[in-house]
């Protein structure tokens, strides 16, 4: 680590990286935002004695079948596809603060649609909305906490991002427990639009990434930005300073590179498809989302078809069955275990390293969905919750933060932003099309019979094996 990299964040450098998760925090809030209040929303209540058909002046439901409210969940991934395709030019246009700014205001105006609906159309809108928000948040706040993190603790930090996204599941799991009632579920969106109004509002008082500043020539704003944030206040060698000492050993850059010279232009999508230097990063971004998604971890559940988990839609009737009497809380608990193991990998990251964590986060969740699948197919309650839980655990330590932390320090610093966006689509396109083939797949392999349910999770057992194998074959770690 060279003298004059930043060792540490000033108080104020910890608010802005806080005010950066907030967008991680809504993407998560927005998985599993309608999963809680699905019955109150859907009119399921609606025939209770006493529950009135309309509340300050909205219907207390919007009346709809589940493959409607599949509709509406699985707007949130298209959206998500969407915002990520074009992250990458609002990031270099308008900055990395821009791009936040952008998230929110498009989060606000869309949860704030879902929780004024009054009709399926507006509450389909307001989804979707929220969806291209995640998007974009999605791909700019790891750059933008990668671009002001010191370097002593540069992976601890990037690991947030998966904290504050399974922090946002947790609490509107939390919320909907208990405001999912016909004159309160709205409650839970308007909590979300009113946080991206405050983010916004703070947005003011929010400092660019020193290293995009530099890049773009504002050297006074830089160095106001960086005395700012850091404790100490480095020079930047050039604007690539931030990524240069991870693309060494992780892309084998050339040594005698020459660091001085005129920075590159930033680089669309299309180049980084095209152009051979590309690469070796755009295969590690791409490995990693898919051994991401592929693992299992992005079933959207029956009514859910957003990123939720495959082996929550087995976990809760598995630990429900467990734990009978605790059965609306499984969600929950499910969560708050994932919560706290995503405490492991902040301590651990900069420790172990980012190749040795993946290493073992995998092999433990290969290991994990054979004993799901083995349990289900012997009718092992004990031996498949055991399983799932592992499985929980496994993920959070490792394959869940590990590649948002990976993407900003494989990527040259031209390509960042494109790489990101490619990154991020292709985890919501594998997120989608696993939704969309787990349970034809399911039904195939078990040929009908219920005891043979267990043989998918052999398959996606496999899948990511096969993907950390191509991940590990290019990154160096």
């Amino acid at each position: 680590m060279s003298p004059g990299e930043p060792q540490a964040f000033t108080a104020y450098g910890w608010i802005v990286c806080v005010w950066i998760l907030l967008v991680s925090f809504q993407y998560g809030f927005h998985i599993s935002s309608l999963n809680q209040i699905q019955a109150v929303l859907t009119c399921r209540v609606s025939d209770i004695p006493g529950i009135p058909s309309t509340h300050h002046a909205l219907p207390t439901c919007i009346p709809m079948d589940d493959a409607t409210f599949s509709v509406v969940t699985s707007v949130y991934t298209v959206g998500g596809l969407l915002g990520s395709l074009g992250a990458n030019i609002v990031m270099d246009r308008w900055g990395r603060k821009g791009a936040v700014l952008t998230s929110s205001f498009i989060m606000a105006v869309g949860a704030g649609f879902m929780a004024v609906a009054a009709s399926l159309s507006p509450l389909i809108l307001g989804r979707l909305l929220t969806g291209v928000a995640a998007g974009v948040g999605l791909c700019v706040g790891p750059i933008y906490i990668a671009e002001i993190a010191p370097s002593k603790i540069k992976g601890s930090v990037g690991v947030l991002t998966q904290f504050a996204i399974v922090i946002g599941i947790m609490i509107t799991q939390a919320m909907g427990l208990k405001l999912a009632t016909p004159t309160t579920w709205r409650l839970v969106l308007l909590f979300s639009a009113a946080l991206s109004l405050a983010q916004l509002l703070l947005g003011t008082m929010i400092v660019e990434s020193p290293v995009w500043l530099s890049r773009h020539g504002s050297v006074r704003d830089k160095d106001a930005s960086a005395r700012r944030l850091w404790q100490s206040t480095p020079t930047l060698r050039s604007s690539d300073a931030a990524n240069e000492d991870a693309e060494d050993p992780l892309l084998g850059a050339n040594d005698d590179h020459d660091r001085h010279e005129a920075q590159p232009h930033a680089v669309n999508v299309p180049s980084v498809l095209l152009r051979t230097e590309f690469r070796k990063p755009l295969a590690i971004v791409c490995f990693s989302m898919l051994c991401q998604q592929l693992s299992g971890k992005s079933y959207p559940g029956n009514v859910m078809l957003s990123r939720w988990h495959l082996v929550l839609y087995y976990s809760n009737d598995i630990l429900s069955k467990t734990i009978p009497d605790l059965g609306p809380y499984v969600s929950l608990g499910i969560t708050i275990v994932n919560v706290f193991m995503t405490f492991a990998p902040i301590i651990l990251i900069d420790r172990l390293g980012r190749k040795k964590l993946l290493s073992l986060s995998a092999t433990g969740a290969v290991l994990s969905l054979v004993g799901v699948g083995i349990g289900l197919d012997s009718g092992a309650v004990t031996l498949a919750s055991i399983a799932v839980m592992a499985f929980i655990a496994s993920f959070a330590i490792g394959i869940g933060p590990v590649p948002f932390v990976m993407i900003p320090e494989v990527s040259p610093h031209h390509a960042v932003s494109a790489l990101s966006s490619i990154g991020l689509s292709l985890n919501w396109i594998a997120n989608f099309l696993v939704g969309l083939v787990f349970l034809p797949l399911r039904n195939f392999l078990a040929n009908g019979d219920e005891s043979k349910e267990g043989r998918v999770f052999f398959v996606f057992a496999a899948l990511l094996a096969f993907f950390t194998f191509m991940l590990f074959g290019t990154y160096r770690g």
